[in-house]
């Protein structure tokens, strides 16, 4: 593939995955105001449960975007999803900085604030799937976990970026300034970013994989294929190694700013900063653990990931819950480690486990379902256990269990560093065979 193709196909994929995360990072950002302004009353707690409820809303909506987005992507082509999903999902994030509140007209406000968390949702089950085979079956058979880690860089950046831009509307605008108003301004600026992506995509060409694979082996319903030749299988893989990475992905995502506030009762700014660097840094370990499993296989680096995981949670729950900067900083970067290089490794393997006929489809109903059963619930199950357990320690516990989990069930998986894309199920039941990587290109 020529330099300037590369750099357009990598640039393409890369701005959806920032839209989406953009999006998501105002919202779980934004949940204390949410909850004042969609969510009054007395019981704070309350308030804040409903708003992380409401965000777990859009992950419950991803397996049905996924469902649906996949079967098309499969049928008409990565490229077409791709630039719908990037334009539904901006003008979801828009629309909720324009949503009047509960005082204005009531229950009608987070009645319409979760439309919009289901319209993100739907946007990002297309979006992941869609973008993720996209760049897969573009990459050279070598290269696979470095290209797509190369694209989630601006899966996670958008984080450290909108924690920036708050930042700096909070310290220019005055905390009242900010809560009353200023706040819906991270959310307008999400509509701008459909108008980038649709730029970036509009004339983009499905990948040569994709092209040979549907003209050999076109499929009218792919959800019947994949059950029929052994997606199911390549499904309960994904579902063996993903919920770690979710878990500790949302943890430090859509958690931790709001535990550092709530619970360590470190001001805003200061959980901001120390959320922000966590995330630049999160940003380039997922590359580098894509470009360890190049070189090394997914399987070593899914190992590696799942057992610092289980033995950081604690001393990194434990330092973020002291309520100084240093402790939230260094207790958020143990979890980077874990999730970068984990993370890194399963964003590769999990498309890896299908076949280019029905690889959307069978990636978006695994990995949407999974994500969306542990992702979505994260924020709400840590708050919960703070709550239950009287103890700010209680998530490290959560996040260890499923570390251990995935560390066991990762054993059980097929290598799929070097298969064939267009065979991957077959590929993956054996042993790998070079012939078979040459054979699909």
């Amino acid at each position: 593939m020529a330099k300037q193709s590369t750099v357009r196909t990598l640039s393409a994929g890369s701005i959806g995955n920032f839209g989406e995360i953009y999006d998501f990072a105002v919202f779980g950002f934004s949940v204390p105001i949410l909850a004042a302004h969609f969510f009054p009353g007395s019981d704070r707690t309350a308030a804040l449960l409903s708003t992380f409820a409401v965000y777990a809303v859009a992950f419950f909506a991803r397996p049905v975007g996924g469902l649906m987005f996949g079967v098309i992507a499969d049928k008409i082509g990565r490229v077409k999803v791709m630039a719908t999903t990037v334009w539904l999902m901006a003008l979801g994030t828009a629309v909720i900085g324009l949503l009047p509140t509960y005082a204005r007209i009531g229950i009608a406000a987070p009645v319409l604030l979760v439309v919009c968390r289901i319209a993100q949702g739907l946007a990002l089950g297309g979006e992941t799937t869609g973008t993720t085979s996209f760049i897969l079956e573009s990459a050279p058979d070598d290269r696979r976990g470095g290209w797509i880690g190369l694209t989630l860089i601006f899966s996670h950046l958008p984080n450290a970026l909108v924690a920036g831009l708050l930042i700096g509307l909070q310290l220019a605008a005055g905390a009242t300034a900010y809560a009353d108003w200023v706040w819906r301004v991270p959310f307008l600026a999400g509509g701008l970013i459909g108008i980038v992506g649709f730029w970036l995509r509009r004339n983009l060409d499905e990948p040569d994989e994709f092209k040979q694979a549907t003209r050999k082996t076109h499929s009218k319903n792919p959800l019947r294929t994949a059950i029929r030749e052994g997606g199911l299988k390549g499904m309960l893989n994904v579902a063996m190694i993903q919920p770690i990475q979710t878990v500790g992905s949302y943890l430090l995502l859509g958690f931790m700013y709001t535990f550092l506030v709530r619970v360590a009762k470190l001001d805003p700014t200061s959980a901001l900063f120390t959320n922000a660097a966590s995330v630049v840094v999160l940003s380039f370990m997922i590359p580098l653990g894509g470009m360890l499993s190049d070189r090394f296989g997914r399987k070593p680096i899914l190992t590696f990931g799942a057992a610092w995981l289980a033995f950081a949670a604690y001393p990194g729950v434990y330092l973020a819950a002291t309520g100084t900067i240093t402790g939230a900083l260094l207790g958020q970067l143990l979890l980077v480690v874990g999730v970068g290089l984990y993370g890194g490794a399963c964003f590769v393997a999990a498309p890896e486990f299908f076949p280019t006929s029905f690889r959307a489809t069978g990636h978006a109903i695994s990995y949407q379902v999974t994500v969306a059963v542990f992702g979505g619930t994260t924020p709400l199950i840590g708050t919960l256990l703070v709550q239950a357990f009287g103890s700010p320690l209680a998530p490290a516990y959560y996040v260890a269990a499923v570390a251990v989990a995935c560390l066991i069930l990762t054993q059980f998986v097929p290598e799929t560093k070097g298969v064939s894309l267009r065979t991957a199920t077959s590929s993956t039941s054996g042993e790998r065979s070079t012939g078979a990587v040459h054979e699909a290109r």
